[in-house]
């Protein structure tokens, strides 16, 4: 039997379901504008989540949140940028955030700690947050998506709640996009991570003492993330075929790796491992439909990328920062609903896209840093107005491309409307 849960409202602007960063920055941001919004996320904050370390581009909605100097506060450590052993010569290289654009720095976090600061704001900026409940389906009417049935941990029953618009921020699980859409898998990015933590770790030196190590090797590639001052996030990626065809577990695999590494053989030779074994399959995809009547996807339940350059947190919460301007704007005007959210499925789908690219390309290791550069330019700056090398930062920044997300507009919409209503 379904009802409304005691002492929380069963009608919303906007339901978001999931509490992660896509969906807590979207909620927060429409909470901040007036909204009344609905969060229903799974687990218990702070739960354990991998993406521990963040690019620039992540910056702008957490600026919006208000929240960039509690980033701080919290003791996160400031990332300003990589240390690559990259391509044909296998000659470390680095990149800084400073050549790229506006923000010289970004964070690498635990991500336990990073989620829980955003989701507290969302709560603080007005948005109700449920935790420990579960999305069980979406209620219909006449063919549009107009709320949810949940569930709620340790309860009987089923509850249910009602909105204007459904936002599916359940990450992976896909919760609305997985009913309502198929997937396209990117057959070049079918990839499985092994990863785990380290103590006692040597860090990089001098300027690069807060660097993000990437280290590639011949079948696959490492990170190595400072994630505080003792304990380094390290992991393994290669593609699915190769983690499988010597028969070894992906354990003995990642220790094998290692001793074929150079940086990052050094890092751990007097470290101690201080957590468990944990897996991953890293297959990027893009949902066939980003939203329908109703309802609308954003953060990996639209699309997921490889990891290769942590683009993952930041594309969710720009994706986010947008949908909540055009939310905003639709609950306003509600019959820009469809082509203000064409709109927005076209940007993301571009921002996706061009990062995708960039990382398949990039994936070429018989390379040298001056292709990796070239290629940057001729995605973002064709007509050569600035340096290869800071068109390299800007991009993997996620401050530059040929995509319009970060600035969409949809006034003229509005305008359209109201001179469509008047004659």
């Amino acid at each position: 039997m379904s009802s409304s849960l005691h002492g929380v409202p069963d009608e919303y602007d906007v339901i978001v379901i999931g509490g992660g960063p896509a969906g807590s920055t979207t909620a927060g941001l429409l909470a901040k504008r007036g909204h009344r919004v609905l969060v229903l996320e799974r687990e218990r904050f702070p739960r354990y989540h991998i993406g521990e370390s963040l690019i620039p581009a992540f910056m702008r909605p957490m600026d919006e949140l208000g929240i960039t100097e509690r980033m701080d506060a919290r003791g996160f450590e400031r990332k300003y940028g990589g240390t690559l052993v990259w391509g044909n010569a296998q000659v470390p290289w680095n990149f800084s955030f400073v050549e790229g654009g506006s923000h010289e720095y970004a964070y690498h976090t635990r991500r336990a700690d990073m989620d829980s600061l955003i989701l507290d704001r969302a709560r603080e900026l007005g948005a109700f947050i449920i935790e420990e409940a579960t999305v069980k389906e979406p209620i219909e009417t006449d063919g549009r998506v107009t709320g949810v049935r949940y569930t709620l941990r340790g309860t009987d029953g089923s509850h249910e709640a009602r909105a204007k618009l459904v936002i599916d921020a359940s990450g992976q699980a896909r919760l609305l996009s997985r009913r309502y859409a198929d997937i396209t898998w990117h057959e070049e990015l079918r990839n499985v991570a092994v990863w785990t933590y380290f103590d006692n770790c040597e860090r990089l030196g001098g300027d690069e003492y807060t660097n993000i190590l990437i280290e590639g090797l011949d079948e696959g590639w490492f990170w190595a993330i400072p994630i505080d001052k003792g304990t380094v996030s390290v992991g393994y990626v290669t593609r699915s075929e190769d983690a499988s065809k010597d028969g070894k577990s992906l354990e003995d695999l990642f220790k094998g790796e290692v001793e074929k590494s150079t940086k990052l053989k050094k890092m751990l030779a007097g470290a101690n491992q201080s957590a468990g074994w944990r897996t991953a399959r890293d297959w990027s995809y893009t949902s066939q439909s980003f939203n329908g009547n109703g309802w609308v996807c954003v953060g990996d339940s639209a699309a997921f990328v490889d990891p290769l350059f942590s683009t993952g947190v930041a594309l969710a919460t720009l994706a986010g920062s947008t949908l909540a301007r055009i939310v905003d704007q639709i609950i306003q005007h509600p019959e820009i609903e469809e082509q203000a959210l064409k709109r927005y499925v076209t940007a993301y789908r571009a921002f996706f896209d061009e990062i995708r690219d960039f990382v398949e390309r990039f994936y070429d290791r018989t390379k040298y840093k001056e292709f990796y550069h070239s290629l940057a330019t001729e995605m973002v700056d064709p007509d050569r107005e600035r340096t290869p090398s800071s068109n390299f930062v800007r991009l993997i920044s996620g401050l530059s491309g040929k995509h319009p997300m970060l600035t969409l507009q949809i006034d003229d919409l509005i305008e359209q409307s109201a001179e469509a209503a008047e004659s």
